[in-house]
């Protein structure tokens, strides 16, 4: 005989009877024990001695439910979610179903057919997978970079954002600075210390925000690289984004683990400003990266020596574009209007683009054939951010405190009322270009009436 699976309650059912049957337990004190009257404890008794253990279990087991659904009725519903609600979860399948086709089937018995028949995947199924990657063996080979906003002053300060320089190859941190948001600016000036520091990594490593790569489809016309991205180029350093968060996880465990044991540091030592802040970070990263870092596969150092001058170096940190000069000497840029001073380079440079540079703490300037044009602004007053303007989740922060500074400066502004409607203003000048049909014909018939009008009588 082979193995016999029972339940646990037929189990102890096999254990009382055995004891009525070697005379140990009494037919009533049994019956009180499985809860059923003694004509049935008799009757169990009997099977068993007939039938042996076979005789307590249920005589249904293994067997289909007398009460299933059947399956032509089964492969009707699965027909019906296959070819009407492919991407339908099994509780939404249920709804729908009782709901217009008055087919009415638990949402669980749908999952177990739905996941059988491959039209849907349990949440241990979908879930993704990441095969971990191999560390990179040098260092300077590949630096990972992130920002990570958070409350690092808790209730003593505003909440800001860090931005993470870690290298791949050590998991050590070789650059940190607190900033109000990401923006270009931000990631400027920390490159410009990890570039003092350090020197020239071969490659960073990032997510796909829009500070490192062009995300917008209609703005791919140009030569495809944001501000930042044309700076590495001009440095020779290359800019790769990750796909998911997990493939640049060593920046984000590293964000993880600096919520944490940096939070704490800046609270015992005080600090609740990012300007200390920022001073108290080198020491920081010391004793971070003597806890946590890794010896590299191979000792060389891949940084490259920055061979280039200050200045050269700040016209490639900042925010370069070029525009148009006007008949009139005036450049617009970013709604302002910068009217040239009035000279024969200056002229020269009408109809053609210059560049323009804006640094975050210096004054904007205008060059053309490597020259710096004078100006001056037309209306500054109208430097501020366009209503219903389209910002960035990461650069949200530094936004209001920018709206904030200005409605502390300007008073409210009356606007138009009423619907945007196109209204016409009669300016009483004659009509331009061809007469219509109905002014050709009046015109005809009143020259017509006219010659065939009789004399004027003498």
């Amino acid at each position: 005989m082979g193995l016999v699976l029972m339940s646990e309650h037929e189990l102890q059912r096999i254990e009382v009877l055995a004891q009525v049957l070697d005379g140990s337990l009494r037919t009533a004190t049994a019956a009180e024990l499985l809860g059923v009257s003694q004509r049935q404890v008799q009757r169990l008794v009997r099977e068993v001695q007939d039938n042996g253990a076979m005789a307590v279990r249920h005589k249904l087991r293994g067997r289909p439910s007398n009460n299933r659904i059947g399956d032509l009725k089964r492969d009707y519903i699965l027909s019906l979610i296959r070819s009407d609600y492919p991407d339908f979860g099994p509780t939404l399948a249920a709804e729908t179903l009782a709901e217009r086709h008055t087919i009415r089937v638990s949402s669980e018995t749908l999952r177990k057919w739905m996941i059988s028949d491959g039209l849907w995947q349990s949440r241990s199924q979908r879930r993704r997978v990441h095969r971990p990657r191999l560390r990179r063996e040098a260092v300077g080979e590949l630096i990972q970079i992130d920002g990570s906003e958070h409350r690092w002053f808790e209730d003593r300060g505003p909440a800001c954002t860090l931005l993470v320089f870690i290298d791949d190859a050590t998991g050590a941190l070789m650059h940190l600075r607190f900033v109000r948001s990401e923006s270009t600016e931000s990631y400027f000036a920390a490159l410009a210390d990890y570039l003092h520091e350090h020197g020239l990594p071969v490659a960073f490593y990032s997510d796909k925000h829009s500070v490192f790569r062009v995300n917008k489809a209609e703005a791919r016309s140009g030569h495809g690289m944001t501000q930042f991205g044309r700076a590495l180029s001009e440095l020779n350093i290359e800019i790769l984004c990750a796909n998911s968060s997990q493939a640049k996880g060593r920046v984000e465990r590293a964000n993880r683990t600096l919520q944490d044991r940096l939070v704490k540091e800046l609270r015992l030592a005080g600090i609740s400003d990012m300007a200390a802040g920022n001073d108290f970070l080198p020491g920081f990263i010391a004793r971070h990266n003597l806890r946590f870092a890794h010896p590299p596969a191979r000792p060389e150092n891949l940084h490259r020596p920055v061979n280039l001058p200050a200045s050269r170096l700040r016209d490639i940190l900042c925010v370069r574009d070029q525009r148009q000069v006007g008949a009139s000497l005036v450049v617009h840029y970013e709604r302002q209007k910068f009217i040239l001073d009035d000279s024969e380079h200056a002229r020269s440079a009408i109809g053609r683009y210059v560049e323009t540079y804006a640094w975050p703490d210096r004054p904007f300037e205008i060059r053309w054939k490597g020259l710096s044009l004078p100006y001056r602004i037309f209306d500054p007053a109208q430097q501020r951010v366009t209503h219903t303007a389209i910002t960035e989740n990461k650069r949200l922060g530094d936004v209001l405190a920018f709206i904030k500074t200005q409605q502390d400066v300007d008073p409210p502004q009356v606007g138009p009322v009423g619907k945007q409607r196109t209204r016409y203003t009669p300016t009483g000048k004659p009509g331009r270009g061809k007469k219509g049909w109905v002014e050709r014909r009046a015109e005809r018939r009143a020259a017509e009436a006219q010659a065939f009008a009789p004399p004027p009588a003498e």
